[in-house]
């Protein structure tokens, strides 16, 4: 074959153009990046945070503490998720290698 099949910038016979492999792309639908998130919050934080609120709103009885604090936990967490949508696992990877990265 010829220098000029090569540098032509055709896929002929399932050679390598620009990186990419003839017959081994695969459209991937926009849901598989997305992150996980339940009513704008991260999935793990909203249920943890739905937790805690129902624990201290049915189990200590304590009603609008319950509810003060889910609006609140949910709120922020939603704020933060809009700004990272992974800052949970930024927040927690920072806390563990705090003394790592300290001056």
């Amino acid at each position: 074959m010829s220098s000029d099949a090569y540098n032509s910038g055709r896929n002929a016979g399932g050679h390598i153009d620009n990186g990419h492999i003839a017959g081994f792309e695969v459209p991937i639908h926009g849901s598989l990046g997305a992150p996980i998130l339940l009513g704008g919050a991260p999935r793990g934080i909203a249920i943890l945070n739905g937790t805690l609120a129902a624990a201290i709103g049915l189990g200590l009885q304590q009603w609008i503490a319950g509810i003060v604090i889910w609006a609140v936990g949910h709120s922020v967490a939603v704020f933060a998720a809009r700004r990272d949508p992974a800052f949970a696992s930024v927040l927690i990877r920072h806390l563990r290698q705090r003394s790592y990265l300290s001056c």
